[in-house]
């Protein structure tokens, strides 16, 4: 039977259903020994069961039904009536006496401060970036206070920004649950953010901490900027430091907390002393590798000690781009008319906006850069249509900072007085890969946005013979891809669905829930199907590797511990040793079928031409050969692959394609998500551009189609040029890059024709 309240210790990373995404993390931080406030957590359980049984659940349905979260008056009015429906709540007299009793002990029964901070059963997920949605209430006291502030974090689940985050994600209301965290308050000297890898350049060898006076909440909410220091991970040497200017700060007062000012002596000083920054950067290193991604952290720091309030997988990394991609020629330095932190690596031009208070955000129209003192939530719906933002302050870890990031939309924070710079109507470029916003629309290397712009709609004109497929991970994501110039999908990955859906597929099969795993994973590739119409989805079957299949819930208990996962329990022999799941696979892709005859199937990972041939088999007896429409692919990702592919073709296959990550990395001997040998991954080296050479070629010889679907083509315009003239049918490449490849093929192929 599920349980009301639980301590930090008694969950981990697999409760997320009982405790949420920030309780689950908490949990196992406490598990693994870092320095983490002690604390317990009121369960998913306790809110659900309460909901339901005071009749607020049945009141809120009737509330939200017919919303329409795009009229910001309706969706505020309805909100607000949610939320009273929760807070008038009369909490059951026995969950009410186990939150005093763990109260109690957390405070070896004194009545200590407390922060009581929300836990929503689906965020930080590496799908979600829920973060911000919920309330956090800090410097509670006694069990009246501790009763109305999980009452009122209960209600900000119902808060306007988070009924239309879930409504945009396409979550459902009423299964999204909330557990509340209680944690032992730490009055923080000083506080932050730490991200271990560089959010706007993706650069894996760098930890970003940024660091303020106070509590934490200035920090997030952008309303501070903070201290930027970066740390290299390979030998811990500070390598960036840039102390900022902060005026006041947010503190414990006799009743709750103030804004108060801090001493001028003080403003200026550095908020962390460079060896705490370190220690905290191998704090950091150490969660990295504790749960393989990197981790967006929130710490604090007093009397000498560093404290962590939460760690949450990073959901906003930035592609680091190449330097002409972002870079502004030099005759347009003197155009430059404002400086800030760079934020969100793009590069975008538009109208300015100025935003004084959420109530002027519906003046926000498509394409308009927002410019304002800080965001928060309640900005979101204005941010999707912005194409960029600015504040006046706030850090690289900040709100606006985060979601630009998300959104894949210019921004630029900390600029100190962007809202009085700059003027209502003016034209503006933003360049959130330098920090800076130049006058009117600027020219990039050889062309105007405009004119890039207007490259870009040529682009989705041109028909080509080499076909254009796309990367895919996301169902969110279909309908907008489809509707773009590409001949399919290319490589629709099994490994985000499985993470979507959250539990291992041997837990299902465990539990004897098979039919429901087959009809979740059907219905995610019906989407694509129906999507795409007639043209082909290639979907790949799963190829997680045992680390990563673990952190799937019921993951530890049917996965091995393996020194080496990329080599080892993987791709078709995974399949072979464990049919039952596999079978779960080809179930659902056959349901999918039925309706939608453009779906295909690939097999990665493929050691030997025995293991194609008894993949086959299993194929074969799930009837899927039975429909003559259906193709069956192979991913050519190992060196075997290169040389030994004729055996692999005459097993009988429909078609290759070249996974080029995994293929550089076995041909080089290097892996590219090591910081310490990544530098060594190019796609580009001769032994690599000769194994391309050689798979192509086979193809062409053997009248059979080859594409390709790593992360190469999207990055390397040259080595397009060069697959078109071996004759490769087919590219795919990720969505950002649709356009700039369909003008690189036409271009290419153009060529050959002359």
């Amino acid at each position: 039977m599920p349980q009301n309240v639980v301590w930090f210790k008694d969950v981990d990373k697999n409760d997320i259903d009982l405790v949420g995404g920030k309780g689950a993390n908490l949990g196992e931080l406490t598990k693994i020994g870092a320095p983490v406030p002690n604390g317990f957590i009121v369960t998913s359980q306790a809110y659900f069961d309460s909901v339901k049984n005071s009749g607020a659940l049945d009141r809120i349905k009737g509330i939200l039904y017919g919303l329409n979260t795009n009229d910001p008056v309706d969706l505020q009015r309805k909100a607000q009536a949610c939320q009273k429906e929760i807070k008038n709540i009369e909490l059951p007299k026995s969950l009410e006496n186990e939150i005093e009793s763990h109260y109690k002990k957390l405070g070896n029964g004194k009545q200590i401060l407390v922060a009581v901070r929300s836990s929503a059963t689906a965020e930080d997920l590496p799908n979600a970036s829920f973060a911000g949605q919920q309330k956090t209430f800090l410097n509670v006291k006694g069990k009246e206070e501790l009763k109305r502030a999980i009452l009122d974090a209960w209600a900000s689940l119902f808060e306007a920004r988070a009924i239309f985050y879930r409504q945009d994600q396409k979550f459902d209301h009423f299964k999204v649950g909330i557990a509340i965290p209680v944690q032992i308050m730490v009055q923080s000297q000083t506080s932050g953010v730490m991200f271990t890898v560089d959010p706007i350049t993706g650069n894996k060898n760098t930890a970003v901490i940024e660091a303020i006076w106070g509590l934490g909440e200035l920090i997030v909410g952008g309303q501070a900027t903070p201290d930027h220091f970066e740390v290299e991970k390979q030998n811990f040497t500070i390598s960036v430091k840039s102390i900022a200017k902060q005026e006041k700060q947010l503190v414990k007062v006799e009743k709750g907390n103030k804004l108060v000012t801090i001493a001028k002596a003080h403003q200026k000083s550095q908020k962390l002393p460079d060896a705490k920054v370190l220690e905290l950067a191998k704090i950091g290193k150490m969660l990295e590798n504790h749960y393989f991604s990197p981790q967006d952290i929130e710490w604090a720091y007093t009397n000498g000690k560093i404290y962590l309030v939460q760690t949450r997988p990073i959901t906003t990394l930035g592609k680091k781009k190449k330097e002409e991609e972002t870079k502004m020629p030099e005759n347009q330095i003197k155009n430059v008319i404002l400086e800030g932190a760079p934020a969100s690596p793009a590069i975008a031009t538009g109208k300015v906006v100025i935003i004084h208070s959420p109530k002027e955000l519906n003046k926000i129209k498509q394409g308009d850069v927002l410019v304002t003192e800080v965001t928060n939530p309640d900005f979101v719906p204005a941010m999707r249509r912005a194409v960029a933002i600015v504040t006046d302050k706030g850090g690289r870890t900040s709100h606006a900072a985060i979601v630009s990031r998300e959104l894949g939309i210019a921004c630029v924070v900390g600029t100190q007085d962007a809202t009085k710079k700059l003027k209502d109507g003016q034209i503006v470029t933003v360049d959130g890969a330098k920090g800076l916003i130049y006058k009117g629309s600027i020219q990039t290397p050889g062309k105007n946005l405009n004119a890039q712009l207007t490259a870009s709609k040529q682009a989705t004109n041109h028909n080509t013979a080499t076909k254009l497929y796309v990367n895919l991970a996301e169902v969110e994501k279909a309908v907008e891809i489809a509707a773009k110039n590409v001949d399919g999908v290319g490589l629709l990955r099994a490994e985000f669905m499985l993470a979507a859906i959250g539990t291992h597929p041997k837990k299902f099969i465990k539990d004897k829930k098979e039919d429901e795993f087959v009809n979740i994973l059907s219905s995610k590739l019906s989407t694509f199907g129906k999507a795409f119409g007639k043209r082909p989805v290639i979907y790949r079957a799963s190829d997680l590797k045992s680390s990563e299949y673990r952190h799937l819930k019921g993951g530890e208990a049917f996965e091995p511990n393996e020194t080496n996962p990329m080599l080892g329990y993987r791709g078709a022999f995974r399949y072979l040793k464990d049919p039952d799941t596999f079978k779960l696979e080809l179930r659902a892709l056959k349901l999918a079928r039925q309706n939608h005859k453009n779906l295909r199937l690939m097999i990665p990972f493929v050691r030997n031409p025995q293991e194609l041939i008894a993949v086959k088999s299993m194929v074969e007896e799930q009837g899927l050969f039975q429909d003559k429409s259906f193709e069956l692919l192979m991913m050519a990702e190992l060196p075997t692959n290169v040389f030994r592919l004729q055996d692999f073709i005459d097993v009988g296959i429909d078609g290759i394609s070249i996974g080029s990550n995994d293929l550089t990395m076995l041909i080089l001997g290097t892996d590219r998500d090591n910081e310490e040998v990544a530098s060594e991954f190019n796609e580009m080296d001769p032994a690599v551009l000769s194994a391309y050479e050689k798979i192509i070629k086979t193809c062409v010889q053997n009248k059979l189609d080859c594409s390709i679907c790593g992360q190469a083509p999207s990055f390397f315009p040259e080595l397009t040029e060069k697959l078109v003239k071996w004759g490769i049918t087919s590219i795919s490449v990720n969505p950002d890059k649709i356009d700039q490849t369909r003008q690189i093929i036409y271009e290419a192929e153009k060529k050959l024709v002359l």
